[in-house]
Parts: structure tokens; C-alpha cells; sequence
């Protein structure tokens, strides 16, 4: 007769690699939602962000900036790069999103009298759902399909 072996069979693990494997296709799943989640919250907040620079760049120096690139960090701050937002956001692209400034019309001065700042998903359904757009007026609109317009529902 032979004595009894410890350990598994091999039924047994196949079985616990089996509840594994469903545990983190259910898991898996509300991962990646709850990154880009947290991708078009950070989006927001960075509009915000660019929202509240482009009026303190009108303030300081009489127009809103003509780049999103004209914000960026630099000692001594100047009209080129006026050190309101950090060197990540100025490149344009952020958490996931692309972020796009459109200078509008300027006066007889050169100073930009308007702006509108879009933000999209680098890959849709992947590392974010809804597109974002704002201006001037700093409301923020959300499209949950293609990219965002000033026609677009407002976010709350």
C-alpha cells in the first residue's frame, strides 16, 4: 500500500487558476474605468487651471496668451512664459488628453481678445470617453462622442 502524498492535485489547482482568472475578468474591467475616470477628472481640473492662468495672463499683460506655451514655467516670468501653469501641462498633453489652444482674433495691439482650449482622449475609450472644451467664459462642455464644441453640454 502506498503512504499518502501531501500537497495538491491537479484538478485542485486547476480549479483555484480557474476562479483567478474570473476574479480578474470581473476586476480587470472596473480597473480601466476607474482610470479614465480619473483621466477626464484631471482633464477638467486642468482646464480649470488653464482657465484661471489665461485670465491672469489678461490681467497682467492686456490680451489673453497667444500659446498654451506662453504660460509655462520661467523665472523671471514674462510675456512669453508667464510661469502660470506647470512645464507638464504646457507641453500640451496630460494624464491621457490632448490639450489644444486656439488663440482668437487680437486688436490693434496684438493683444489675443479671446481663446478656446479643447481637450480630447489620446485614444478614445481608452485612456478617457469625453472630449472637454472651454473659452473665455470658463464654462466647461463635455461631449461624450467626438470632440466637444461651444455647443456642447455643460458639465456641472
Amino acid at each position: 500500500m502506498r503512504g499518502r502524498q501531501k500537497g495538491f492535485s491537479l484538478i485542485e489547482l486547476l480549479i483555484v487558476v480557474a476562479i483567478i482568472l474570473i476574479i480578474a475578468a470581473i476586476a480587470i474591467p472596473n480597473l480601466l474605468r476607474s482610470k479614465m475616470t480619473a483621466n477626464e477628472a484631471s482633464a477638467v481640473g486642468s482646464l480649470r487651471t488653464l482657465n484661471t492662468a489665461c485670465l491672469e495672463y489678461s490681467t497682467t499683460y492686456g490680451g489673453y496668451p497667444h500659446t498654451i506655451a506662453s504660460m509655462a514655467p520661467a523665472t523671471p516670468a514674462t510675456s512669453a512664459s508667464a510661469d502660470l501653469i506647470d512645464s507638464v501641462l504646457a507641453t500640451g498633453s496630460k494624464t491621457g488628453y490632448i490639450f489644444t489652444y486656439t488663440a482668437g482674433e487680437t486688436d490693434a495691439s496684438g493683444n489675443v481678445l479671446s481663446y478656446s482650449i479643447a481637450a480630447n482622449p489620446i485614444t478614445r475609450g481608452t485612456t478617457g470617453q469625453r472630449g472637454f472644451f472651454t473659452d473665455q467664459s470658463g464654462v466647461i462642455r463635455a461631449d461624450t462622442t467626438t470632440a466637444a464644441t461651444s455647443i456642447s453640454t455643460p458639465i456641472s
